[in-house]
């Protein structure tokens, strides 16, 4: 007689048993490392600013639903704040630190450049605020395409600026910087907390426009703009002292008759700026804040010569505070230009003695087209920009561990960097 198999015996069952429990243990453990990396990840996205498909999915109705919303110039929007409010709460992702969060907008034309080294030279303008951005956490849109038929040189960017406005309502700053700008201090950062109660910032002094009566009491090169109903408002006014309007030869005349300093009757987009702040200061100007104690933008002819005796004063801060002259990650830069801005301000550096200038703009060179203003000489313009393109990616070089030494040339040889002996 064979022997009966009874089913789930101690021993059989035994051996089963624990093979179960083992089965249900692991099977826990991964289903709880599961949780918790989720739960990780869900707080991570939900404080991070870094976009993905969790945060940017569609979701509920928004302004975009709308059929009559348009990106053009000159359309009327309203209730923008409250639209853009809404938006967020259905993108909860990026509602943590929306009011730091920054897109730069800057753009060429989009032909090729006449100059045979302009398209060179707008290469290296669009890297340099590449790595800026990079550094900084900031987003970056360059934008070659005109965006309203009429609205064209330096007024195409009063288009792209509303455009980026509504393509990015998670940004709360659109940062207009044109292309012959160079940013040429790479570890300092936006105030923004500084410009916490005003919706725009430019590089002014208010005694040029409202006492001179001067066209370049500002300028409107580098313009920082609120993502706002009152900006939206702003810019349409603007607009309409642009081309796209009839009237647009009057308000040259009208801008001429105001200014002392006006060249010429024609209207271009800082002399509609500084119009706008002087005669209705009431509700534009008071929005306004000039920024004079650093340079937010410097003109180039003055700025470029500041270089060396900046390059001495950081060289001897780093002898003298051994913090500063660590190597560290480019992804620190951000923190080490806030510690070295404790030893400028006790040194007393500024915009004109060892301070490094913020932003280099070179007004009147023309870099595309090469056709630089007749009051400058020879190359001075080449030379210069050269220079602080240099100089400025020397300060990214060196987080990669490398220097250029000549500033004057970009296909210089590079040499490893050598942190400076301390104490």
């Amino acid at each position: 007689m064979k022997k009966q198999k009874v089913a789930w015996s101690y021993d059989n069952n035994n051996k089963k048993l624990k093979r179960w429990l083992s089965f249900v243990l692991a099977m826990t453990g991964v289903i709880l490392a599961a949780w918790g990396f989720s739960s990780f990840f869900e707080y991570s996205t939900s404080t991070s600013p870094v976009k993905n498909q969790q945060t940017t999915k569609a979701s509920g109705y928004t302004f975009y639903d709308d059929p009559n919303l348009s990106y053009l110039i000159g359309d009327s929007f309203e209730n923008w704040d409250e639209k853009r409010a809404e938006w967020l709460k259905h993108h909860p992702g990026y509602i943590n630190g929306a009011e730091n969060r920054v897109l730069l907008v800057t753009g060429s034309q989009s032909s090729s450049c006449e100059s045979p080294v302009g398209d060179y030279f707008l290469l290296r303008l669009f890297k340099n605020k590449v790595d800026y951005c990079r550094i900084h956490g900031y987003d970056i849109f360059y934008n070659t395409a005109l965006l309203h038929p009429k609205m064209d040189k330096l007024w195409a960017k009063v288009a792209a600026i509303r455009a980026a406005m509504l393509a990015h309502p998670e940004m709360e700053w659109i940062w207009w910087v044109d292309a012959d700008a160079v940013v040429t201090n790479m570890e300092f950062k936006l105030p923004l907390e500084k410009y916490k109660n005003h919706n725009i910032v430019v590089d002014g002094r208010p005694d040029q426009i409202f006492e001179k009566r001067s066209w370049i009491g500002l300028n409107a090169g580098v313009v920082l703009f609120r993502n706002c109903q009152w900006t939206m408002e702003f810019l349409n006014t603007w607009a309409s002292m642009g081309p796209m309007n009839p009237g647009f030869k009057m308000w040259g005349k009208i801008f001429k008759s105001t200014f002392t300093d006006v060249p010429d009757s024609k209207s271009n987009d800082q002399s509609a700026m500084a119009y706008m702040v002087l005669k209705q200061f009431n509700k534009w100007g008071s929005k306004f804040y000039m920024e004079n104690e650093f340079c937010f933008q410097c003109y180039w002819a003055m700025a470029v010569d500041w270089f060396k005796n900046a390059t001495n004063a950081y060289m001897e801060m780093e002898l003298s505070v051994s913090e500063l002259s660590r190597r560290h990650a480019e992804l620190a830069t951000e923190s080490y230009g806030e510690l070295r801005e404790k030893y400028l301000e006790q040194g007393g550096y500024g915009k004109k003695t060892g301070r490094r200038p913020f932003i280099t703009h070179f007004t009147g060179c023309s870099p595309c087209n090469g056709k630089h203003d007749p009051i400058y000489d020879g190359d001075s313009c080449r030379q210069g920009m050269e220079k602080a393109l240099n100089f400025a990616d020397n300060q990214v070089l060196r987080n990669f561990g490398f220097v250029r030494r000549d500033l004057s040339n970009a296909s210089s040889p590079v040499f490893p960097f050598d942190v400076p002996a301390s104490d």
